[in-house]
């Protein structure tokens, strides 16, 4: 049994307790886990009435067992089947395929670049810990699993240790509730080389730091080899701890940023050759010039071209290549959040339900997010004081007071700003 559904076996257990055995017969026979990550537990249940019964009558034993269990709340969704797979690195050839030869490297990547195959070809290396951070899909991944796969070519005695932040918080979560923490201990402090990807969601969770604390301790002493990525750098991770931030910061820091337009060019050809085809110039440049922040976007245009040609049969042309990526490029505009955006990402980071922000309650820490809320609202979108107003059931007065409060608390606190931009990163991070 993986992880994921061990976890939903727990949650149905506790879930019995309050459930009769026919309704958990009836109802909770089916349904699986598709996905759990730190914030969000997806079900897989094919049946429409199950799905529709689990979420009217279910959903509240549901978040109650999540919240025993985990003590967090979690958002709980429900789908039908599973979405079109999106290839992910370790499929296949558990990331073989993702190598430092296929890297397109430009001025947005080259020192990232550098860096992670200077310590994947140095043993010990001189940076250590390496750092690489910068937006979703540019690349950070791919670096990872390159970093694996030569330091295996070179060193292939070494025992490499490849980890998902989300997955290493799950596999704590299941060796606490199942008495192995010592195994789990030894697997990631008994290891040549650690590799931990999307490493900001341990932030916050005093548990999950404390093991990685531990952890980064036992390895740096024993000068092994520690790479991170991450969607910020460390000093813009509020809710992380100071003495993590510190491990973090102390080694080398590389930023990925968002290529140009050369380098999107690059990563259009890169992945037609890799799949046999030959695109025209005018085609790659269009691709380049369309889609423009993230990589994964480039290489899955190049993907659904393929699959157009491959079942439609006929050539690829730049008269019909927008048609077949229309739903995969967006205008050119900035990204504009919706307040819900806003408001969903700041109740999350203080714990509390998106209702009580929206609501009337005035404890202190509601209140505090209901200003930032505000704040964001105002800083982010077009809408006036009034507008926001409304949004919150309150005059523009109340608006007005409420900017104040957090302008003040930037001007008089140094760590508050960290706060804002960790929470602008969560909103910008749902337009991946």
């Amino acid at each position: 049994m993986d992880a994921n559904q061990e976890i939903w076996q727990h949650i149905k257990e506790i879930v019995s307790k309050d459930v009769s055995g026919t309704s958990m017969d009836t109802w909770f026979n089916t349904a699986q886990v598709y996905e759990f990550t730190a914030e969000r537990l997806v079900i897989l249940e094919p049946s429409s009435l199950k799905r529709s019964i689990l979420s009217s009558r279910f959903l509240p034993n549901i978040k109650a067992a999540l919240q025993e269990l985990l003590s967090a709340d979690y958002e709980v969704a429900f789908i039908e089947k599973k979405p079109e797979e999106k290839e992910k690195p370790g499929q296949g050839q558990d990331g073989d395929d993702y190598t430092f030869d296929n890297f397109v490297v430009g001025p947005s990547n080259r020192f990232a670049y550098a860096a992670a195959k200077a310590v994947a070809q140095s043993q010990p290396s001189q940076y250590n810990p390496l750092y690489i951070h910068g937006p979703s899909g540019l690349g950070k991944t791919h670096l990872l699993y390159a970093i694996r796969h030569e330091a295996g070519k070179m060193h292939p005695e070494f025992k490499v240790v490849l980890a998902r932040g989300a997955d290493f918080m799950n596999e704590l979560i299941l060796a606490i509730q199942n008495g192995r923490k010592e195994e789990f201990r030894i697997k990631y402090r008994d290891c040549d080389m650690l590799l931990i990807d999307d490493i900001q969601i341990i932030a916050g969770k005093q548990s999950t730091e404390e093991e990685i604390f531990q952890i980064f301790n036992t390895l740096f002493e024993a000068r092994k080899t520690i790479v991170f990525t991450s969607d910020r750098p460390p000093q813009e991770m509020a809710l992380l701890s100071d003495r993590i931030r510190s491990r973090l910061s102390m080694g080398l820091l590389a930023d990925i940023s968002t290529p140009d337009f050369e380098t999107r060019a690059a990563i259009v050809l890169n992945k037609s050759q890799q799949l046999n085809m030959n695109l025209s110039m005018d085609v790659v440049n269009y691709i380049a010039d369309n889609i423009t922040s993230n990589v994964r976007q480039l290489e899955g245009a190049v993907k659904k071209i393929h699959a157009h040609r491959e079942l439609m049969g006929g050539e690829v042309s730049l008269s019909n290549v927008s048609e077949i990526l229309k739903d995969m490029y967006r205008e050119k505009t900035a990204y504009v959040p919706t307040p819900d955006d806003i408001i969903d990402e700041t109740a999350k980071y203080y714990g509390i339900s998106p209702k009580d922000l929206r609501g009337k309650s005035r404890t202190r820490e509601v209140a505090q997010a209901r200003h930032i809320a505000m704040y964001l609202i105002r800083q982010l979108t077009n809408l006036s004081l009034q507008d926001v107003g409304r949004i919150f059931d309150r005059d523009h007065t109340t608006v007005l007071n409420s900017l104040s409060n957090v302008e003040a608390r930037i001007s008089r606190e140094k760590d508050f700003n960290l706060v804002l931009k960790d929470i602008t990163s969560n909103i910008n991070s749902r337009d991946d």
